[in-house]
C-alpha cells in the first residue's frame, strides 16, 4: 500500500532542500512532479521541478478530472496528476507531493489516510533573509510572500506533523523518521 506524504510549507522555509535530501536517502519513495501554467524560473528544469503547460491545457484537464489536486496560486495554476499516484502504487513505493496549503486540504478530503507535514521557518526574520538571499524576486513579490506566509502558517494546525526548519541536517533527519514511523503504523495496520 503507498503511503502519500504532503509537505507544505511557505516559500523560502527550505521545503524543497529538506524534501530533495529525503529522496536522495530513500529508494521508497517517489516525488510527484506538479503540473502548473507558470513560467519556469533559474534552474528549473522542465519534468524535474514542474510540468508546465498552458492555462488552456491545465483547464482541459481539470474538466477532464485528471488532477487529484489543484489550486491557483499568484494566479497560476498547479496540479497533481492523478498518474503519479498509480505510478507510484505499480512500483510500490510511497508518495511525495510538494504542495501548497489549499491543495493539501483538497487532497487530505478526498484521501484522509495521507499523512501531511508542514514545514515552518525559524522564524519571521530568518524567512525573509531566506528569500532575500535567493535573489529570484522583486521587493513587491518578496512583501506578497512575508504576507501570504502569514497566512499559511496560521493553517499549521490541520496537518498532522509541524517541523520546524531551524538546522537542516537535524530537520532531514525528522522528516526521514516521520517517513519511518507513518511506515511502521501502515504495516501494523494491515
Amino acid at each position: 500500500m503507498t503511503t502519500i506524504f504532503i509537505i507544505s510549507a511557505p516559500s523560502g522555509s527550505g521545503k524543497s532542500t529538506l524534501v530533495s535530501r529525503l529522496l536522495a536517502g530513500d529508494p521508497g519513495l517517489r516525488f510527484s512532479v506538479s503540473y502548473t501554467t507558470r513560467r519556469p524560473r533559474g534552474n528549473e528544469k522542465p519534468g524535474e521541478s514542474y510540468i508546465y503547460i498552458t492555462r488552456q491545457e491545465f483547464q482541459d484537464r481539470i474538466a477532464a478530472q485528471e488532477f487529484l489536486e489543484y489550486a491557483e496560486v499568484f494566479g497560476n495554476y498547479y496540479g497533481t496528476h492523478r498518474e503519479v499516484l498509480e505510478q507510484a502504487q505499480s512500483e510500490g513505493k510511497d508518495l511525495i507531493l510538494d504542495i501548497d496549503v489549499q491543495g493539501a486540504g483538497q487532497l487530505k478530503k478526498s484521501i484522509p489516510e495521507a499523512v501531511t507535514v508542514f514545514i515552518l521557518p525559524p522564524s519571521r526574520d530568518i524567512l525573509e533573509q531566506r528569500l532575500r538571499t535567493r535573489s529570484e524576486d522583486s521587493e513587491e513579490v518578496i512583501q506578497r510572500r512575508l504576507r501570504d506566509a502569514a497566512e499559511e502558517i496560521r493553517n499549521y494546525h490541520q496537518y498532522d506533523y509541524v517541523l520546524v526548519n531551524h538546522r537542516l541536517d537535524q530537520s532531514t533527519g525528522t522528516l526521514a523518521a516521520i517517513v519511518k514511523a507513518e511506515r511502521v503504523r501502515r504495516i501494523r495496520m494491515e
